[in-house]
């Protein structure tokens, strides 16, 4: 397949490899990210940088995780969130509303060097009341509608069920790749 996914993240990689079941190569770029709260935003400024860099098809991702009382924050920001407060200080944070929802967002966007697609997916579910579970990121303070346990907390068939990737935007992602390779 004449695509690389570009991502700083080794376990970002190794999941999309095992989920996904398509042989991409993959190149560990670290690349600049704009401060916004749009994600297409983001992905976008990405993907073009990364295609400069490599000069053929690419792949690239960021996610979000937006507590809903708080509009779309963090949202993209959520990484910057965690180094400053982590994971403790933003279900602190959170407690500032009774409405502990949150939804996670993801999307990939895929440049041929013409044209800039995007594959989008979004997660209902809630901040825990403290994290719970060894992970990285927000997987110990996010839990999916429909379980009782953090992303930290599962294990490999749960995360399969309520991945924000596996669930909602892999599918799509899997068509397209397949198409453009054949």
């Amino acid at each position: 397949m004449n695509v690389v996914f570009i991502t700083g993240n080794q376990d970002k990689a190794e999941f999309f490899k095992k989920y996904l079941g398509l042989e991409i190569e993959h190149k560990k770029i670290e690349l600049d990210e704009i401060q916004s709260l749009d994600l297409h935003e983001i992905v976008d400024h990405k993907v073009r940088q990364a295609y400069s860099i490599v000069n053929k098809p690419v792949l690239v991702e960021d996610v979000g995780l937006q507590i809903n009382s708080w509009g779309k924050l963090p949202g993209p920001l959520v990484k910057w969130f965690l180094q400053e407060v982590g994971g403790e200080g933003l279900c602190r944070l959170a407690d500032i509303n009774e409405d502990r929802s949150a939804t996670a967002s993801i999307t990939y966007g895929y440049f041929d060097g013409h044209e800039v697609k995007f594959f989008d997916g979004e997660l209902a579910g809630s901040i825990a009341a403290s994290p719970r579970g060894e992970n990285f990121g927000w997987n110990p303070i996010f839990i999916p509608e429909g379980s009782d346990k953090t992303y930290a907390e599962m294990d490999d068939a749960e995360t399969q069920q309520f991945s924000l990737r596996t669930t909602t935007v892999f599918p799509q992602l899997k068509v397209f790749l397949t198409s453009i390779s054949a």
